[in-house]
């Protein structure tokens, strides 16, 4: 069976590009997407910024008609602004507008957004309810299992938000407490998708990282689709990957160097055109040494890209490695 949110068809088993904090901008979100990412959302973008009009986050609106379907993040500590941030992306015309409940950064948590909303569940009930009638669209929600060990509250998160609307869940299997460490814990996502009160899709999050870990979690945890995050940075092909050894239980050959070079070029090019041509090779220099991870003796050539300050001087560098490597690694 398709996985559905609202009239949008996802598939039977759906992979999410997750949305992450200056890497899921629109280039980066174009190499996922050519590469089997089945939806994607926009990095977080602030309820304040959008009402005071501020230029990075309006910038974090653009979406484009090769994304589709793709949903807008918001995240905000007060209602009544989430209510109007929530109306002003929808004009940016998306598929779904989806919320911030797991953003465990202090900037974020400690100020009353993201997955601080944990400690308040009737307040992150009341804000949500407000943000499914300020639109139109699809409303869905990305958390966390809860603030702490002590207080993993999720599975009454999740029949509340669904009873005031929302059409799909995103869970991270891990607390706030645990930032990023540790291992994810599936057994609460597992636990949420057999709960007969629980009729929308359930997502699961948190260290998929290769392609029999997505099949082993898919058939022990159940879940209706998983989203992907950090194993995507500088390696979107894992969704193409998981998609063959799903349908076929074979690995597919991992990149060449050829393919490596033509994902992160074309990462660039995206680059230079939605930021142009000096923030655009500014801002990509964050991305090669994870498109060309685990190549050995590679140090100087990252050390040339990270400090090119042309297209020119960045294609010559690109072929150059093309040329080398295309030999030692044949």
């Amino acid at each position: 069976m398709s996985v559905q949110i609202g009239n949008i068809d996802l598939g039977e088993f759906p992979l999410l590009l997750a949305p992450m904090e200056d890497v899921s901008d629109p280039p980066f979100r174009y190499v996922c997407k050519q590469n089997g990412a089945d939806m994607m959302y926009t990095e977080f973008i602030s309820s304040e910024g959008l009402i005071r009009d501020a230029a990075k986050s309006r910038q974090k609106l653009d979406i484009f008609e090769y994304e589709r379907p793709i949903g807008i993040q918001i995240f905000g500590s007060d209602i009544d602004h989430m209510r109007e941030a929530t109306e002003i992306a929808s004009l940016a015309g998306p598929d779904l507008m989806d919320i911030n409940y797991g953003c465990p950064v202090k900037q974020v948590a400690c100020r009353g957004a993201g997955a601080s909303l944990l400690q308040d569940i009737d307040k992150m009930v009341a804000m949500t309810k407000a943000v499914v009638e300020a639109t139109h669209l699809p409303v869905t929600v990305k958390t966390r299992l809860g603030w702490d060990d002590n207080t993993k509250n999720v599975y009454e998160v999740a029949e509340r938000l669904q009873d005031v609307g929302i059409k799909a869940l995103t869970i991270h299997g891990r607390t706030r407490a645990q930032m990023y460490k540790g291992v994810a814990d599936w057994a609460l996502i597992r636990d949420i998708k057999k709960n007969p009160r629980i009729k929308i899709p359930i997502f699961g999050n948190g260290d998929i990282d290769s392609p029999e870990k997505a099949a082993n979690w898919r058939m022990e945890f159940g879940v209706d689709g998983m989203m992907i995050g950090r194993a995507a940075i500088g390696y979107p092909w894992i969704f193409r990957e998981i998609k063959h050894f799903f349908a076929t239980g074979e690995h597919l050959d991992k990149p060449t160097i050829t393919e490596r070079i033509a994902a992160c070029t074309t990462h660039l090019q995206k680059s230079i055109e939605w930021k142009g041509p000096k923030t655009g090779v500014f801002e990509m220099r964050r991305h090669y040494s994870n498109y060309f991870k685990g190549i050995e003796n590679f140090k100087e050539y990252r050390m040339k890209l990270v400090t090119a300050g042309t297209l020119e001087e960045l294609y010559e560098i690109l072929a150059e490695i093309d040329e080398k490597y295309a030999v030692e690694m044949a």
